[in-house]
């Protein structure tokens, strides 16, 4: 199966998927290729999720030769991805390749990497800046960035979603994933689906995730 649920999160198992994840992983991995990359597993991201997630409705249509039955995704257009910047851009515009109707948020939060991990393994998040579009009842608002380490960002984003509407799903998306983040995350908003390619070890003693990939927004941008 592509997806499987391991505990309170679902780990996308596509083999192309995998295939990806390794090389985004690769210190030999350059920032034109990791870009690339990102942007191809948010590809196949949101290809598993249609497969996954989203109904389907029989349709009459009518061929060169003959009339037929066929099949249509449902709610393609009921579809909101939040961006949370700055590492998760490329991922989203894979994404968008699976969703091309998609309104789009989003969200510039980090954290405070001065401030240090507390002893609940929690950093201090900044909120920069926010824009999101009407979340309704009937969408389904998926929640991209490519590490969920600690979940302290995520938390923090996924207050601002929720009170910005009530909609029918909450996909939390990412690459890889830490268990302590994955907790938190499942803890705090339990209506919430959480969706990784990989489920890590854990985490170092300055809160990034092992093996991990590094720092996706550094290794994108070409930045330190």
């Amino acid at each position: 199966m592509p997806i499987e649920h391991r505990g309170d999160a679902a780990v996308l198992t596509h083999a192309l998927a995998r295939h990806t994840l390794t090389d985004l992983r690769s210190v030999e991995t350059e920032q034109v290729a990791f870009r690339k990359g990102l942007v191809k597993l948010g590809r196949i991201c949101g290809y598993e999720i249609i497969d996954g997630a989203m109904d389907t409705e029989a349709v009459d249509v009518r061929t060169p030769l003959t009339e037929t039955t066929g099949e249509r995704v449902t709610g393609l257009d009921d579809v909101v991805i939040v961006n949370v910047l700055r590492a998760a851009t490329p991922f989203v515009e894979g994404l968008l390749k699976a969703f091309p109707s998609a309104k789009q948020g989003v969200i510039s939060a980090g954290r405070d990497e001065s401030a240090g991990m507390d002893d609940a393994g929690q950093f201090p998040i900044d909120v920069d800046y926010e824009k999101l579009p009407e979340i309704r009842p009937e969408d389904t608002v998926i929640v991209a960035d490519p590490m969920l380490a600690t979940g302290s960002t995520m938390t923090a984003v996924l207050e601002r979603v929720t009170a910005a509407g009530e909609p029918e799903t909450i996909i939390v998306l990412s690459a890889v994933s830490a268990p302590a983040g994955i907790e938190r995350v499942a803890e705090a908003f339990p209506e919430a689906e959480i969706l990784t390619v990989s489920v890590d070890e854990g985490l170092d003693d300055d809160g990034f995730i092992v093996p991990g990939l590094g720092d996706a927004g550094d290794r994108a941008f070409r930045t330190t």
